[in-house]
């Protein structure tokens, strides 16, 4: 049994299967890289989809997605005009800051050398050697050495967007035929992404600009003055259904309403619509009805001919107090129903700012049986009564009578400016974290003279 070899004696089955070995290894590693890149796609298909991500995060992820995928070093994206010639926006990505620096007043790149080359002929390209392509120009003073490169075209819906470029790998490697497969797959799905992106960004402006097309334009209830806000969600961005309105009642009185319907999406804005209108009907049709009865109607009507959400909502009525004689007085009398909204701020000339707190009853939508209170108050001249929604005043790390004590403490400081600057300043000095649309009303009794 002497000289038994598992090569069987040839001296070539070593060379052949170290050769096999290697080659079991790089698809191992390609695979590797493979489902690597395919957890990267699925974040950024997660990103694009939860809309937490502005179209300008998504191109940046995607660039860095795609570096991640061949081990490059520095990579880019540069979008087309809509000619397809020139550059409009180009996002590079490894860059050190003193680099950025440096070249952040070259302005973007006019699309000559290889960038235009890739511009003129968009299909997957590879270059070894940068500086020996017939095509390089050489690159602009403070822009790092770069040596080989790999690229290719992103395609929107068959028209070329952009363009994908990575430039040395981290392992000093010169790009191969894989990563240039990698990136020219990558670019396609890419493609994808950025118009699911763009689409959600165009739904979500028009879907604002509808929730905006809703809300009212407040007339003129002198001797009351009226002014309103409305901003949305700063992040993630969303449609709400918050909502206001200030009408004059037949008889002279002034009703007032702040609402907010629970949702973030069209349904939630058609849903504030909705609820709005029916408001607007039962006011109208019965002005002398107490603020607690008109939201029992409301919550009845609600919940016989729709399907809407749970809402919470405030509703006023101003009315001049009279004098026995029939002279007016100056005070006006407020009388209101709350069905589980944040409680109204009241600014008095004379006297600290304070929340009118009262039993809140139930939201609307919960149960239309359960017995709803109207509350009154008087007025003094020049008081300022400050409608809300949550979005003022909710934030994660801090406390709820945190954030009321904030707004009150800001509404204090601004109470001696125009009506409409106080609930902007207001909406701008907000003690919330942002996450959630936000609504302010005011109603100002007249002062003398």
């Amino acid at each position: 049994m002497g000289g038994f070899s598992v090569t069987g004696g040839s001296g070539r089955a070593p060379r052949r299967g170290m050769r096999l070995g290697t080659e079991l290894a790089q698809i191992a590693e390609q695979l590797v890289v493979l489902a690597r890149g395919q957890n990267r796609l699925h974040e950024l298909y997660e990103a694009v989809i939860s809309r937490d991500q502005d179209l300008s995060d998504v191109l940046e992820l995607i660039v860095r997605t795609a570096m991640d995928l061949v081990g490059a070093r520095y990579g880019a994206l540069g979008v087309l005009d809509d000619a397809g010639e020139q550059l409009r926006e180009f996002i590079p990505v490894g860059l050190s800051e003193t680099q950025a620096r440096t070249l952040s007043g070259t302005g973007l790149p006019t699309g000559r050398g290889l960038l235009g080359y890739l511009i003129a002929h968009p299909e997957p390209v590879r270059v070894k050697d940068i500086a020996a392509h017939p095509a390089s120009v050489g690159l602009p003073p403070g822009h790092p050495p770069m040596h080989c490169m790999v690229g290719a075209a992103v395609s929107i819906r068959g028209r070329v967007y952009g363009n994908l470029y990575l430039c040395d790998r981290e392992d000093g490697r010169p790009f191969d035929a894989h990563d240039e497969a990698m990136i020219a797959s990558f670019a396609e799905a890419a493609g994808l992404a950025i118009d699911d992106a763009a689409l959600m960004r165009q739904t979500q402006m028009d879907a604002e600009h509808f929730q905006r097309m809703l809300l009212p334009r407040l007339t003129d209830l002198r001797p009351l003055l009226s002014a309103a806000v409305y901003r949305p969600a700063v992040t993630p961005r969303h449609i709400g259904g918050d909502w206001y309105d200030a009408i004059r009642l037949p008889g002279g009185t002034v009703a007032a309403v702040i609402g907010d319907v629970v949702g973030h999406d069209l349904q939630a804005a058609a849903a504030m619509a909705q609820t709005r209108n029916m408001l607007l009907a039962l006011l109208h049709y019965d002005p002398t009805q107490c603020t607690a009865e008109i939201l029992t109607a409301l919550d009845r009507a609600v919940e016989d001919l729709t399907a809407n959400p749970v809402t919470t909502l405030c509703l006023a009525r101003f009315e001049p107090d009279v004098s026995p004689d029939g002279s007016d007085t100056g005070v006006f009398r407020m009388r209101w129903s709350t069905a589980g909204h944040p409680p109204l701020l009241l600014l008095s000339p004379d006297a600290r700012p304070r929340f009118l707190f009262a039993q809140p009853d139930l939201p609307l939508g919960v149960d239309s049986a359960v017995r709803r209170h109207e509350h009154t108050r008087s007025l003094p001249p020049g008081a300022t009564v400050i409608f809300y929604t949550d979005g003022v005043t909710e934030h994660p790390d801090r406390s709820i009578e945190q954030t009321m004590a904030l707004l009150a403490e800001h509404a204090d400081r601004l109470e001696h400016l125009p009506l409409q600057e106080l609930v902007e300043t207001l909406a701008d000095q907000h003690p919330s974290d942002g996450h959630d649309d936000m609504a302010l009303l005011a109603i100002r009794t007249p002062t003398p003279g």
